[in-house]
């Protein structure tokens, strides 16, 4: 940073982080919930004229501001089930992650990990309903866990399913809990009391509903593992 480069971008309502890319490797990303439509096109504006080579990404948009700013950048990809969208070019895939669901109620957590980890740069593969009361379904698509370089294991209820996971494979899986479930499900706690208690060595856990996080991770380990030696 020099005098004349303080490393953000003050937008009045916010300080934009324009070194982040520097520093890590990956833009900031304008989380959407609590932020108004104008807001958004604001900060996403702003990104990219900072990374014109990178999609400026916005997460957790409510459908009523989702239309006002897919509006306003009609060429944007946009997924409507993770609430999420990508101005400028998405990139090109690197490595492979493979978005792994427990059920279809699961769906907008799975979406924003896919959409998250293809805007960072990896190829997404995407296997949903495949829990633990049906675990033939599970067994049947082994070997795509297999070929991936890093798992994200999405499940809600009792969250058994990255343990499951985690002990048929070797490739780093971060598991995401949900809040779906019936009461005693406390919101996703007992999925994620059940993550972290895993048996299974080696797995990783973001926070409840956090598709997000977990797409950033995998998709920067898949980036590194599929990087030409």
């Amino acid at each position: 940073m020099t005098e004349h480069d303080p490393g953000y971008r003050d937008l009045g309502y916010a300080r934009l982080d324009t070194h982040r890319l520097q520093r890590t490797g990956d833009p900031e990303v304008v989380y959407g919930a609590g932020k108004t439509a104008e807001q958004t096109i604001g900060l996403l504006r702003a990104l990219t004229e900072a990374h014109p080579d990178r999609p400026a990404l916005a997460t957790r948009l409510s459908a009523e501001s989702l239309a006002t700013v897919r509006a306003a950048f009609p060429e944007a990809t946009v997924d409507d089930v993770a609430g999420a969208i990508a101005v400028g070019p998405m990139p090109t895939p690197v490595g492979l992650v493979c978005v792994v669901a427990a059920g279809t109620s699961d769906a907008s957590v799975a979406a924003e990990a896919t959409f998250t980890a293809q805007a960072f740069g990896a190829g997404v593969r995407k296997i949903v309903d495949v829990g633990v009361a049906g675990l033939h379904r599970l067994m049947d698509v082994k070997d795509q866990l297999d070929e991936a370089d890093c798992l994200i294991v999405i499940a809600g209820m009792e969250g058994a399913l990255p343990s499951v996971v985690g002990g048929l494979t070797g490739v780093p899986l971060v598991a995401v809990p949900t809040s779906v479930g019936y009461g005693a499900s406390f919101g996703g706690v007992a999925a994620l009391l059940a993550m972290l208690n895993s048996c299974a060595p080696g797995v990783v856990v973001t926070n409840i509903d956090n598709g997000f996080g977990a797409g950033v991770f995998a998709a920067r380990v898949a980036r590194r593992a599929g990087k030409p030696a």
